[in-house]
């Protein structure tokens, strides 16, 4: 029992002490979560919706309540004649009186409208795909920035890596000269020199680091969390099989020219006639019965429907220039993209031949890394003979640690110009 018990403490601690590793891929997912303006998204899906509803609803009845007074100094009345017939008849006409009332209500329904509805709708919609397009293109431009941060972090990091392993070289030569030193084979300039270097190298590891730790702390801020603590994993690429483009880009012209469609329809739907139902009812004087309300002046409760149909010219007025303006746009649209896409495609061919570039110097580094690691083998030999001194070692190793270093540049540069082309692409 006390076995296991120490091995689940051994694995724990080890598990707490044993930094997270994190991938290129979730920190572009992550910083995408924590972006701000991903947030518009539940905002334009709430508008759409609002937007839907206001349209739909144009086909609900439309009812108004009214209240009016009104005098006038002539209304209807018989004529004279007729007034003195009625008169020896014993009817009294007083004719409509001039002080008029009503309280009442107005009722629509549309029954076609054109096609004016669904060209709304299909706008509303198409400006809904246009504006999340567009936040789409401004999100993909995020995984350019998390990823030169990652990759400058994981180029800082070879530095020192590389530096630190030349300060351990510097140092065991440090001490063979201290060594000679009290044999009388080297001089004491010799171990000055050595100390200098590797003064030197700490100070650039010491500066390497502050700026990793720089770089970090910008990630930390676009992933949204701490990543100070976390093992950065070089990512392996290989580049598309296929060069098409699939950037948002792309869908946000498709966006554009489908909304500059939806506004056409719209255009023409405003120059079809609409049809409706329509009622009228109200209570008040004079009423629908003219006559009655001669002989009287009683309120009345009145009601009036039918059909109506109307055709509103106005709009072919302006229709040629509406039109026009929307050639121009879907115009401007479409040498938009291809102004785009032929950037794409020079980029694309930028990259690929900085691929192959890299591709051909990376063949040599090994063989350099060889030949300066057996020239700084042999100068510590020659050293210990007393063939060469300080200066000359001192070359030879520093000559080592930049084919290194360069040899890891390669690499990781290598593998970042392939997301270069696969952002380029959204593949």
């Amino acid at each position: 029992m006390k076995k296991v018990f120490l091995t689940l403490i051994i694995i724990s601690l080890t598990i707490f002490t044993v930094k997270s590793q994190l991938t290129l891929e979730r920190c572009q997912e992550q910083a995408r979560e924590n972006y701000p303006a991903i947030k518009k998204y539940g905002l334009l899906e709430k508008s759409l919706e609002i937007d839907l509803s206001d349209i739909n609803k144009s086909w609900l009845p439309s009812i108004s309540f009214y209240a009016q007074g009104t005098i006038q100094n002539i209304t209807p009345s018989f004529p004279k004649a007729l007034e003195d017939v009625l008169a020896q008849m014993g009817q009294e006409i007083k004719g409509l009186g001039n002080l008029q009332y009503k309280i009442g209500v107005d009722l629509s329904q549309p029954l076609w409208d054109g096609g004016a509805s669904k060209a709304k709708r299909d706008l509303a919609r198409s400006q809904d795909e246009m504006q999340k397009a567009s936040l789409e293109v401004e999100l993909y431009s995020l995984r350019q920035k998390v990823e030169n941060i990652f990759f400058a972090i994981l180029l800082t990091e070879e530095q020192i890596n590389q530096s630190r392993l030349t300060l351990e070289l510097l140092d065991a030569n440090l001490s063979l000269l201290e060594s000679m030193y009290e044999n009388g084979t080297a001089m004491k300039s010799d171990i000055a020199m050595v100390k200098a270097q590797a003064l030197t190298l700490k100070q650039t590891i010491t500066q390497a680091e502050s700026i990793e730790l720089s770089y970090r702390k910008l990630l930390g801020i676009y992933v949204g969390e701490d990543v100070l603590n976390e093992t950065l994993v070089t990512p392996t690429a290989s580049i598309p099989h296929s060069l098409n483009s699939k950037r948002p880009e792309l869908q946000l012209f498709e966006s554009r020219l489908l909304t500059s469609e939806s506004s056409r329809n719209l255009i023409n739907a405003s120059l079809m006639p609409k049809i409706g139902l329509f009622a009228q009812a109200y209570y008040g004087y004079p009423g629908f019965d003219y006559f009655k309300s001669m002989m009287n002046r009683d309120l009345s409760f009145n009601i009036l429907a039918g059909v109506k149909a109307s055709w509103n010219l106005d709009s072919f007025y302006t229709k040629k220039n509406h039109l026009n303006k929307i050639d121009l746009d879907l115009s401007n649209i479409k040498i938009d993209r291809e102004i785009f896409l032929f950037n794409s495609n020079l980029q694309t061919e930028k990259d690929l031949e900085a691929i192959e570039g890299l591709k051909k110097v990376m063949e040599d580094d090994e063989e350099i890394i060889e030949l300066r690691q057996n020239v700084r083998k042999a100068a510590e030999s020659q050293l210990r003979n007393g063939i060469i001194d300080a200066t000359a070692l001192l070359s030879k190793i520093t000559d080592e640690n930049i084919a290194r270093l360069n040899a890891k540049l390669h690499e990781i540069q290598y593998i970042q110009q392939i997301y270069n082309l696969k952002n380029n692409l959204n593949q």
